[in-house]
């Protein structure tokens, strides 16, 4: 039988900690409930400007998850190296700009293709398998695959953010770059803007093998518990 991926993004839970430059809330006893709550795998975004999630964070996290640990940063030197470090299963390259509130779009894969090569070449050296994180556009999976990425991770911001007939249409664009993915050998993720509510949908496609929510997963956490909150979304899922 399918079994879907759960990914639980944790960075909602240092945002939070950081706004007392704090140490509590705690990411790593974060990442532990998540595992208790049946996640399949802890995603961090380590951003250039530490907003959240700190080095020491990453360190900690590495020797504590038991699933699997994804490292989303940007395919830049200096994460390129805290990765190789680090070594976490998956890294996830998104793109980033230090004035948005979160990922606001998918990584340009098609228009920086030489220099990401060079990237995921280098991680998959170091046995780190990579993800690009990119919009449901044909040629921005084409380019995924020309990379050489294991695989993409499909922007569902605009399909989480949408209503109606809208939605519908949002949904076929994943639908259709997660066959041309398949199609390609890519395994294929699907994050961002995922909710109790809209996953449904995403999680039917047969290609999917994994997911990656945060935010959502947080936030019902504020009422029932991380634990609580993980176990919910998982037994949405296949």
């Amino acid at each position: 039988m399918r079994k879907i991926r759960l990914g639980v993004n944790i960075d909602h839970v240092a945002t939070l900690r950081q706004a007392r430059m704090g140490r509590e809330p705690d990411p790593v006893q974060a990442a532990v409930l998540a595992e208790l709550g049946g996640a399949d795998q802890i995603t961090v975004h380590l951003r250039e400007d530490r907003r959240h999630i700190q080095d020491r964070d990453l360190e900690l996290l590495r020797n504590t998850v038991q699933s699997g640990l994804d490292m989303e940063m940007a395919a830049v030197p200096e994460m390129v190296k805290i990765a190789r470090r680090v070594g976490p299963e998956l890294v996830t390259l998104v793109p980033e700009k230090r004035r948005e509130i979160t990922t606001e779009g998918g990584l340009n894969a098609a228009g920086r293709l030489p220099a990401l090569r060079k990237t995921v070449t280098g991680l998959q050296r170091a046995g780190i398998r990579v993800a690009l994180f990119i919009d449901p556009l044909p040629r921005q999976v084409r380019a995924s695959g020309e990379s050489g990425a294991d695989a993409i991770e499909i922007n569902t911001g605009r399909y989480s953010e949408s209503r109606g007939e809208e939605a519908l249409r949002e949904l076929a664009k994943i639908r259709r770059a997660a066959a041309l993915g398949a199609e390609l050998a890519l395994h294929v993720h699907a994050g961002h803007g995922l909710n109790y509510r809209n996953v449904f949908p995403i999680s039917a496609i047969e290609e999917v093998e994994e997911l990656n929510i945060g935010h959502s997963i947080v936030s019902r956490a504020v009422f029932v518990g991380l634990e609580r909150a993980v176990r919910e979304m998982r037994e949405l899922l296949p």
